[in-house]
């Protein structure tokens, strides 16, 4: 979940905070942050400029030459760009400036004609590709407006911004929105939450004239909101609209469907925009699909359904996969008058099986399969209205259709303080849990020693009173937790094959060798490699049913591959020296066809090349670790025939008439 700072600090009053503490309280919140991206931090000297005149190169037919007011001064700037016009207002790096990536640039000639500065595109300001929007995606970045002369880009664009981008868990499905990351801001700052409170100016009409709802599956339908705007004029959305939703990772469209993407983010409730028009009986239906239909989504693919997938339908046919995407046949055009707004919550089990058996995830399905609070469904078609209405885009007609059979109650759930204090360790009183509690946004009643706490909707996370125990802990903050012994008599002990490990691993390390860890799935080419005889039991291996790729198809039955991978990356990577290590588990079937779970042995390889090293090296180390091993007697008898190593420079380790390993060395070549 990528969360532009501005953008938060827009709900929760944050503004004394600095990044590095912002960093700090969220990771020991419990919210992990997995980076902090600081948007036009390489920009220098990028600033507002306007279009005066435009000439063509006298030298070169593709090149054009334009005069560019800057306030300070009028630059000549030779451009290759094809989309620019007098009067447009656009970016401008200065001579001496900077852009991502370490480029500097220089006043210079092209082709004879001076040139003081460059014109830039959305890539050359750093914007992301997968971002940038459609109409900006080729030539220069055209700013949407007038604005002051000279201004610094950066603040024009909304660009001096930091990025946070959480990671959030399956379980926290109410965090995958701005409201949801400035509730927890909100939560471990002691600060208010300041909701966004739609209101509408000015509604006309009656939505029962312009549609209808008939919900057939209400299991896998919990809720359906719509609401109806008219005189819709499907344009470019603000600047701070595409800035934000830019760095929040979603490509701004236009006005109307970036209202919907932008409510989404900023509540965690998916919209959907349908061109009222090309609804048939402007009615919608929520129904199943029928076995085999054919529909073809807004990415123009056509997907085959099944009668287990969940659909958007008008009167005659589907127009949209509910909770996943919209049909090709109800988009938002240019030509879009009338358009009819879906609130809707979804069945998380029903999204997630369409989502997966049609390969398609989207930001809406990944929204619905973890879980959407169906009490927001509302508020969030009122907020898009609200946009839509500030931002001249359509005109709000008056009333909404709710189909909502069994709305979703608060939870109610007794905590004993007491118990909490036992599994943390700590003596807070009931008090002080109630006030975390209630920054938490949860109702608190004290009763007879014991709270009564009421659990909004939108934590769905929270079924018992032990989950308290974790929301206490980390409000609370885990760093302040004691250290407390575990109860009861009984030790963790490690066993005899453990401590022997732990023994021959700090032996190596001693050595000088590091121990490395590699996968337990191979590729059946791998055997060949090191040439496996075709006999060998070595190729009786156990094979996976559902392997990411060939690569991981089956399970080692050699540890040599893998030491040998190691070692080649890194002699290419020209390490001159490395010496390593594996104790790890080869799978041996006890027969075929697999019946029974394979046998796991373990085994020791060590690997080292470099100056120096020679078989002497290598028995040197053996002897030192069977030494420690208490191994004693050991002989070294030469092998001629083994089958992946040169013969002459390999012998057989026996201790008491069993070989008990193997060593080899050969020169490198």
């Amino acid at each position: 979940m990528l969360v532009p700072l501005k953008w938060l600090k827009a709900y929760v009053d944050i503004d004394e905070m600095e990044i590095d503490e912002l960093y700090e309280k969220f990771i020991l919140s419990g919210s992990n942050i997995e980076e902090i991206k600081e948007f036009g931090k390489e920009l220098d000297k990028v600033v507002v400029g306007k279009i005066t005149e435009i000439r063509k190169h006298p030298n070169a037919d593709k090149l054009l030459i334009a005069k560019v007011d800057v306030r300070s001064e009028v630059l000549q700037i030779v451009t290759g760009a094809s989309n620019i016009d007098e009067g447009q207002y656009i970016p401008v790096v200065l001579a001496g400036g900077k852009l991502p990536g370490g480029i500097k640039i220089k006043k210079g000639k092209l082709r004879g004609e001076e040139s003081c500065g460059m014109m830039c595109s959305a890539q050359e300001l750093g914007i992301p590709d997968k971002v940038i929007p459609t109409h900006q995606r080729d030539g220069i970045y055209i700013l949407n407006q007038a604005y002051p002369l000279g201004s610094d880009i950066r603040d024009i664009l909304g660009w001096n911004n930091f990025v946070i981008e959480f990671e959030i868990t399956p379980n926290r499905p109410d965090c995958l929105s701005i409201i949801g990351m400035a509730r927890e801001a909100a939560a471990v700052f002691k600060k208010k939450v300041q909701y966004p409170e739609p209101k509408i100016e000015n509604e006309h009409g009656d939505i029962h004239q312009y549609a209808s709802i008939e919900v057939q599956n209400t299991q896998n339908c919990k809720r359906y909101v719509a609401r109806v705007i008219t005189d819709v004029k499907v344009e470019p959305s603000p600047q701070w609209m595409q800035t934000r939703l830019m760095q929040a990772g979603v490509r701004p469209i236009n006005n109307i469907v970036d209202v919907t993407n932008y409510v989404m983010l900023e509540l965690g409730q998916p919209l959907h925009a349908f061109d009222l028009n090309t609804l048939e009986g402007q009615k919608i239906v929520v129904r199943n699909a029928s076995a085999n239909e054919k529909f073809t989504t807004l990415d123009g693919v056509e997907r085959t359904l099944e009668d287990s997938m969940l659909m958007i339908c008008d009167a005659k046919k589907p127009v949209g996969i509910a909770g996943v995407m919209g049909g090709l046949n109800s988009e938002i055009t240019e030509e879009t008058k009338t358009i009819l707004l879906e609130s809707a919550n979804f069945h998380s089990d029903n999204i997630r099986a369409t989502s997966k058996k049609l390969g398609l995830r989207t930001e809406a399905s990944s929204r619905f399969e973890k879980g959407v609070d169906p009490n927001i469904a509302l508020l969030a078609a009122n907020r898009a209205c609200e946009l839509i209405e500030q931002l001249g885009a359509g005109r709000i007609v008056k009333g909404v259709l709710d189909i909502y059979p069994e709305p979703l109650q608060e939870k109610k759930i007794l905590v004993r303080p007491e118990r909490v204090n036992a599994l943390l360790g700590t003596d807070l009183s009931a008090q002080e849990m109630k006030e975390i509690l209630e920054r938490l946004e949860m109702n608190v009643e004290e009763i007879e020693n014991q709270l009564l706490v009421t659990v909004p909707t939108f934590r769905s996370d929270i079924l018992e009173e032990v989950d308290f125990v974790e929301e206490i802990a980390r409000i609370y903050g885990y760093d302040r937790l004691k250290k407390t012994f575990p109860k009861g008599s009984e030790q963790g002990a490690k066993t005899n094959g453990q401590i022997i490990e732990d023994t021959v691993k700090n032996i190596l390390n001693g050595l000088g060798l590091n121990e490395i860890l590699t996968y337990s799935f191979v590729s059946p080419k791998s055997l060949d490699m090191i040439k496996v005889p075709e006999d060998s039991f070595l190729r009786n291996t156990v094979k996976l049913l559902n392997p990411l790729g060939e690569e991981t198809s089956i399970m080692r039955t050699t540890l040599i591959l893998n030491m040998m991978e190691v070692l080649a990356r890194n002699v290419h990577r020209n390490v001159e020296q490395a010496k390593a290590f594996e104790l790890g588990a080869v799978f041996i079937p006890k027969s075929l066809p697999i019946e029974d779970l394979p046998i796991e042995k373990k085994m020791l390889l060590l690997g080292m090349y470099g100056e120096g090293i020679d078989f002497y090296v290598l028995k040197g180390i053996v002897e030192e670790l069977f030494q420690n091993l208490n191994i004693s007697d050991c002989e070294y008898i030469p092998e001629q025939n083994h089958y992946a190593f040169h013969p002459g420079r390999c012998a057989n380790i026996i201790w008491r008439n069993h070989e008990i390993g193997r060593a080899s060395c050969r020169e490198r070549v």
